[in-house]
């Protein structure tokens, strides 16, 4: 394959959770095209599996689709050095109340929409759960619920559980494990 290349990257918008970028790219042919791309420092997740095997997912309205829906834990990291780990396991906190001593366990990494967006997820695995308080950021409104995995499945067949994260995150588990 032809190689691509990057001219240039000019910064649109800087946002708080995201930059809005316009890349210059020199093409195989010779053509030069604008691409664009937004700059993200990076996520993480957490399935949160209680010892009766029930998945805990958070319901939470969500701007761009404008509708609530239901997802695995997850945020942004704080800085793009904060470790994933450490930021799974603070949204576990955050987001659920829940906590665990037990090490998480390393699940999948994700790109969320490669075709425009750097956003890496790692996506991580705790269980031993122990309940506690949340801390929900100001601005978050966020219900908790249990599911058992099939019931997760089945809300992803039936086109109610879109997240892409989360769609990756329980069928990665679920196969891991061997559910169904």
């Amino acid at each position: 394959m032809e190689e691509l290349k990057r001219v240039k990257r000019e910064v649109v918008h800087r946002g708080v959770t995201i930059d809005y970028c316009e890349d210059t790219m020199e093409l195989p042919n010779g053509r030069t095209v604008i691409w664009d791309h937004i700059d993200h420092k990076g996520a993480a997740a957490v399935v949160p599996v209680l010892p009766d095997g029930r998945i805990v997912l958070v319901r939470q309205y969500r701007n761009s689709v404008d509708r609530f829906t239901w997802e695995i834990p997850a945020g942004g990291l704080n800085s793009r050095q904060e470790p994933m780990i450490e930021a799974a396991r603070r949204e576990l906190m955050e987001e659920t109340g829940y906590t665990t001593k037990k090490p998480l366990e390393f699940l999948i990494s994700l790109h969320s929409a490669a075709a425009y967006c750097n956003e890496r997820i790692d996506v991580f695995v705790a269980d031993e759960l122990e309940s506690g308080e949340r801390h929900l950021d100001e601005d978050e409104f966020i219900d908790v619920r249990a599911f058992a995995v099939g019931e997760i499945q089945e809300m992803i067949f039936a086109g109610k559980l879109q997240d892409s994260k989360t769609v990756a995150a329980v069928m990665s588990y679920a196969c891991r494990r061997g559910l169904r």
